[in-house]
């Protein structure tokens, strides 16, 4: 505590509204994520408003020469499995009391980084809206940590991620001032560039490095539906429209470049009905095919999971009653009565779920059956056609709680995700899967496989005694040789999940020390005394990070 008593002091006589806790118990909460790692911060503080932002920022740079290593780490939902809400300095949680929804449209919403994404969702529901880009710990993640991930899920196939529904952000940049960004016209960009102030400088300086490097930074944009890795430069400016978005650097950039205090989401008005088609595989020979197949279709989602996850739903399925309560347990229960003759003939190797919408119930109804007439050549295990969701509740239900098993259920051994948000082409699976299997074999793993087929895009769950020096010794080697089939196909390391400090001492395998190189200057541009949460993306050390795996599960 001494190497912050004096940032507190100052803190205080700066006016400092919000609590700041120091206590050992509040210290060990938030040394963890949803990742792997574990680092006790020094101090936890919960601010009131963007004033105490702004009082944070500037506190934090006045200290730096008395505290080198004095810094600061956003916190909302605490659900990243990279290690971004995890730091050894000050850790600044927004859901104490910047979680208010501060205007609600039909079809945009403006609200505090706090919220959390499912009191978020019933409010814009009301408004027959929604935001289609949450992900799978919709139930836990908060609206600030969706947008520092750039989050999707399993409606991104048909609607995108975050990053094509943010509108503005109210930042807290490293002079400690608020700022807007969105959208801007060349003339507004070139009214910022002529300012003679911080912002001025970020904006001129970010236009100097996109237009000395416009063509290496577009060709350096991965080919993949979804990507989370790296800085997003090549969004921010287009040399034919002019349009120059700052919000698209700052959306996925996991808090490293300024703390976010509003965020104005673009809305949508899904479809009133949907219906899905569920599909057991015995096998994977015919994947590629069938991805080409259900692919032009178009539908509104395409998810899997493999015969570990359904056969650890079913081995814990009381848990289930946590998550869904008496109630629901039994509907759950209900719903699989016709599965079970099906499941006593042995485990699907995958179950496919492919989601149709629509105006109408009969438009939804014949969208399903024709993909399953479809699907009749390739002689699946069985099918089941629904043209409402109920049927496939119950999978989601699977599907979204795969992870809270693995980490609460499974006894010694633990969840270490470090290979857990692959992207590849979907064509590419069918050859792919078997691969990623085989390494995952061979170093001895158990891993758990499900994600987003319609876009390639798999979360690899291992499970392993990470505390034991021969276990953790499997990590960089393993994740090297599932890296390498990554880009081999043309993919991403993380669609969804970011860099982290997992991902981040693996940027320069994807992008090459040139782009990387580009990445660093993004970064500098904006916190150049390395204020805002360290360690993570660019600043990454593979070293650093594995020197703080978790010893206490």
């Amino acid at each position: 505590m001494s190497t912050v008593g004096p940032f507190i002091d100052l803190l205080k006589k700066r006016g400092f509204e919000g609590d700041i806790d120091g206590s050992d118990r509040t210290r060990e909460f938030y040394s963890h994520d949803a990742s792997l790692f574990e680092m006790v911060p020094e101090l936890v503080v919960f601010p009131k408003n963007t004033q105490d932002l702004q009082r944070l920022v500037i506190s934090a740079h006045l200290m730096r020469a008395k505290v080198s290593n004095l810094s600061l780490t956003a916190r909302s939902g605490g659900t990243c499995m990279s290690g971004g809400a995890i730091n050894d300095s000050v850790i600044v949680d927004f859901t104490r009391y910047m979680n208010r929804i501060e205007d609600l449209q039909d079809f945009s919403a403006r609200t505090q980084p706090g919220v959390f994404y499912r009191d978020f969702e019933k409010a814009t529901l009301q408004k027959g809206a929604l935001l289609p880009s949450f992900p799978a710990s919709r139930e836990l993640a908060a609206m600030g940590g969706m947008v520092a991930n750039n989050a999707g899920g399993e409606k991104s196939l048909e609607y995108g991620k975050t990053e094509d529904y943010v509108n503005k952000l109210g930042v807290v940049l490293a002079d400690g001032q608020m700022y807007e960004l969105k959208s801007l016209k060349k003339d507004e960009l070139e009214a910022k560039m002529a300012q003679d102030n911080f912002e001025g400088q970020i904006y001129k300086q970010m236009f100097d490095l996109l237009v000395a490097n416009y063509d290496k930074i577009k060709k350096a944009k991965p080919h993949v539906s979804k990507n989370s890795t790296g800085y997003n430069l090549w969004d921010v400016w287009d040399r034919k429209t002019g349009v120059f978005d700052l919000t698209k650097l700052f959306t996925g950039s996991q808090g490293t470049l300024g703390l976010i205090g509003d965020i104005e989401f673009r809305l949508v008005h899904d479809k009133p009905h949907s219906g899905v088609l569920v599909c057991f595989m015995k096998n994977l020979n015919q994947l590629g095919e069938i991805i080409n197949t259900v692919a032009p279709t178009k539908p509104a989602s395409f998810e899997a999971f493999d015969n570990y996850t359904l056969e650890l739903a079913i081995k814990f399925f009381p848990y289930f009653r946590k998550t869904l309560g008496w109630g629901g347990l039994f509907k759950l229960a209900w719903s699989l009565i016709p599965d079970a003759f099906l499941l006593l003939k042995g485990i699907p190797k995958m179950v496919l779920l492919i989601e149709y919408t629509a105006q109408t119930p009969e438009e939804v109804a014949q969208k399903v059956h024709a993909m399953r007439l479809g699907l009749k050549p390739f002689h699946l295990e069985a099918t089941e056609e629904d043209s409402t969701e109920a049927k496939a509740w119950k999978f989601r239900i699977m599907r979204r709680e795969s992870f809270n098993l693995l980490r609460k259920k499974v006894k010694n051994k633990h969840t270490a995700p470090f290979i857990d948000d692959l992207v590849v082409p979907p064509a590419s699976l069918s050859e792919f899967l078997p691969r990623l299997r085989e390494i995952i074999k061979r170093h001895g793993l158990l891993a758990t496989i499900a994600g987003h087929m319609g876009d390639g895009n798999f979360h690899v769950i291992p499970l392993m005694k990470i505390e034991e020096p021969a276990e953790r010794a499997k990590l960089a080697p393993a994740m090297r040789e599932v890296n390498e089939l990554i880009l081999s196909y043309g993919g991403s390391l993380s669609g969804e999940h970011n860099d982290g400090m997992i991902r981040g001492p693996w940027l320069e395998q994807m992008y090459g020390k040139e782009i990387v190189e580009l990445f660093r200057q993004a970064k500098k541009i904006f916190d150049p005394e390395n204020i805002f949460n360290p360690h993570k993306k660019t600043d990454a050390d593979w070293d650093f990070s594995m020197s703080h795996i978790r010893e206490n599960f």
